[in-house]
């Protein structure tokens, strides 16, 4: 059986002795060649949860398989094939786009480099400001970049926080094709937390719901529809966030 891209046991952070954890025994195995949708309101622990998939955070408890390594002992492995992308973490400003493409280039050890940049200046319609430094760029223009970096090294497992953020809806639909084509040309897994509904219904093959720590529900776009008797994941998304029951949604 293949090594899943994520298998994830008794995940849980706790910020202060005492206190209510953050993320709450989380628990799920997440197979390679799919996108799968992390969905919460705010406080959920979505970002806890990233980063301790990242291994930018130790975990109160519980363990992460990223690739088939252990987070916790042997991370900077999977690192090298894993990669993270949120419009909420600036990239060094004074640096031009092409330049902050070949740092991280250099820091994942990325062959062929320059023309791996230039294949992501095309593909992410980069060129006009590919020498303009990164913090004369809009909003839209730094998601883009930061998309781009996110696969400069081709990773194997691709984690997203709200990756279309601040696009127009053209250049959001555009990079949801881009995503969609990257995960079917390379097999690669994404782990997607995003609060559009409708994006998540096009690319996520399962959805994991997060309310107050733990894993309220689960299942693909269209089962969870069916479960809440709605018509779109922003209603079962309203069900879930405003503690209705399940028979009330029905």
């Amino acid at each position: 059986m293949e090594t899943p891209a994520l298998l994830v046991e008794g995940l849980t952070k706790t910020y202060t002795p005492g206190a209510r954890p953050a993320v709450d025994g989380l628990s799920f195995t997440m197979p390679r060649g799919e996108t799968w949708g992390l969905l919460g309101g705010n406080g959920a622990g979505k970002s806890t949860t990233i980063a301790m998939l990242l291994g930018l955070l130790v975990p109160s408890s519980g363990r992460v398989l990223a690739l088939g390594h252990d987070m916790a002992t042997d991370r900077f492995a999977a690192l090298a094939r894993m990669n993270f992308s949120s419009p909420y973490i600036a990239l060094p400003h004074r640096l031009t786009v092409r330049e902050n493409l070949r740092v991280y280039g250099h820091l994942y050890g990325v062959p062929e480099m320059e023309r791996r940049i230039a294949d992501l200046v095309a593909e992410f319609d980069l060129g006009d400001f590919a020498d303009r430094p990164a913090g004369q760029l809009s909003a839209g223009q730094k998601t883009r970049v930061a998309l781009a970096k996110a696969l400069i090294n081709t990773p194997a497992l691709l984690l997203l926080d709200e990756p279309t953020a601040s696009l127009d809806p053209d250049t959001g639909d555009w990079v949801r094709s881009a995503l969609e084509r990257y995960r079917a040309e390379t097999g690669a897994a994404i782990l997607l937390a995003s609060h559009n509904m409708a994006e998540v219904e096009r690319l996520c093959a399962n959805v994991l719901m997060l309310k107050g720590g733990r894993v309220v529900d689960e299942g693909s776009p269209a089962a969870l529809l069916a479960k809440y008797g709605r018509d779109d994941l922003e209603e079962v998304f309203l069900d879930i966030a405003r503690g209705r029951e399940r028979a009330e949604a029905l």
